[in-house]
């Protein structure tokens, strides 16, 4: 008898190739709601700063958590640092110093934990020399500080060159606002409103939708016709008025700060303020806008988030410097 073992019997090839399946493919993720507006698509490693094709830092994508810089662990009191070269900065000869990732907290979206224990945040524009030689608006790019210089978001305005340079100061815009790890947190849109109608229209009122996260609003910034001050409600989701800013009269920003009031609705107490604060010849000449935004400790995130919107709707509106294009100059 024979020693060998038989062997299963073999199978044409196309039987054998259906036995074989790939895992099903997951389902289509459902569509933001029609107020989003997606952030650009990036590569999977951020290119170096300089290549062509690269993002600028802080942009995020879903789809590549790869990219993310070094990741400080929850309650760390060790401050995340990034050496020179990773993070676009103007003075690359010190290192960026970021505040320590908080907690988790019930109650409040994620992202808004570092808000939740500050009572003061200092927001400083990037000012760019070479949009006030060629005249060519470029996106606007501001830190925000807390009060012992720690680094707590980076926004990005996300605006293409069309509408930047047509519009100019009265641009719809898309701000992104990103954390240490470079996640979008929150996206504030300002849509396109027509001036040339009469100024005490509704339809020509600004307005600022902040959502957070990105996707999920939470209030908007509405603008209300006064004849010699800026006026705003501070609303929620439901559009429901909870507080108010009160502009100083008159010019603004001319040789001293500019001091807006944030205050209950009927104006009786002064919640907090965002102040813009007087920086010399620079703030007549370009755009480098400091302000500094002040709120209680224990105020609802949410509405320490919609003050925070408001101070961008008010740089825009009173404090952009567009200049005009070279031929116009001529």
């Amino acid at each position: 008898m024979s020693d060998a073992v038989p062997s299963a019997p073999e199978q044409p090839s196309d039987k054998m190739e259906t036995q074989v399946r790939l895992p099903d493919q997951p389902d289509v993720p459902p569509a933001y709601n029609s107020h989003f507006v997606p952030g650009p698509p990036g590569p999977g490693v951020p290119p170096h700063a300089g290549c062509p094709g690269s993002m600028p830092f802080g942009y995020y994508n879903p789809q590549q958590s790869s990219s993310f810089p070094l990741y400080q662990p929850t309650g760390s009191t060790f401050p995340i640092q990034y050496q020179p070269g990773r993070y676009p900065m103007a003075n690359q000869s010190a290192p960026v110093v970021w505040m320590p990732g908080p907690p988790l907290m019930p109650n409040c979206p994620p992202g808004l934990e570092y808000l939740a224990q500050l009572d003061n945040i200092h927001v400083l524009q990037h000012f760019e020399p070479l949009e006030m030689i060629t005249g060519f608006e470029t996106n606007n790019r501001y830190d925000v500080k807390n009060s012992v210089d720690q680094m707590v978001y980076v926004v990005n305005e996300d605006t293409n060159d069309f509408t930047r340079n047509t519009y100019r100061t009265l641009r719809p815009f898309v701000l992104r606002v990103t954390d240490c790890m470079g996640r979008e947190v929150m996206t504030m849109q300002r849509p396109f409103r027509c001036t040339c109608c009469c100024f005490c229209c509704p339809s020509t009122r600004q307005e600022l939708e902040v959502q957070c996260p990105p996707g999920v609003t939470i209030g908007f910034v509405a603008e209300h016709w006064n004849l010699c001050r800026a006026v705003y409600s501070l609303q929620n989701e439901k559009k429901e008025n909870v507080l108010r800013v009160h502009g100083p009269c008159l010019t603004y920003g001319c040789g001293s700060d500019s001091v807006f009031e944030v205050q209950s609705l009927d104006g009786i107490s002064t919640v907090g303020s965002i102040i813009r604060k007087w920086n010399g010849v620079l703030s007549t000449m370009a755009d480098a806008d400091h302000f500094d935004i002040h709120f209680p400790l224990d105020l609802d995130v949410k509405m320490k988030a919609m003050i925070f919107g408001a101070c961008f709707l008010i740089d825009f509106m009173y404090f952009e410097k567009s200049a005009a294009p070279p031929h116009a100059r001529r």
